[in-house]
């Protein structure tokens, strides 16, 4: 497993932007998937994005056009770039890590290293 740490959720108001890091610890010595995941109060966690070695990225309808998912492997980080956030976007965000996938996965069953969670909360 990976140790993950999240970092950059807050209090913002709607229509603006917001950039999440998650960083590893340690070093690595193999090829991950990176995602990020939200879960709001009394809801279930729910896919928002995720890169693969390869750099493809892949996304839920609901932030795609908003939200972009990158990493820079020279500091262990993968980012989630929110823009023109929305109210419903209020939860606690998730980092996730796992083996390289030959497929697209959206489960969070899928990942096996988690991050503790970042709160971001959109007011309108």
């Amino acid at each position: 497993q990976v140790h993950l740490v999240e970092s950059g959720g807050g209090l913002v108001q709607a229509g603006v932007s917001l950039r999440l890091s998650c960083a590893a610890s340690g070093r690595t010595f193999s090829s991950y998937v990176a995602a990020w995941f939200r879960q709001a109060p009394g809801k279930e966690r729910d896919f928002v994005a995720a890169i693969r070695w390869s750099g493809d990225s892949y996304y839920a309808d609901s932030v795609k056009g908003r939200f972009t998912i990158s990493r820079d492997n020279a500091k262990n980080t993968v980012y989630l770039q929110m823009n023109s956030l929305k109210p419903e976007d209020t939860a606690v965000y998730y980092c996730a890590a796992d083996r390289a996938y030959g497929s697209r996965r959206r489960s969070a069953s899928d990942f096996d290293s988690w991050g503790q969670g970042t709160q971001v909360t959109v007011s309108s």
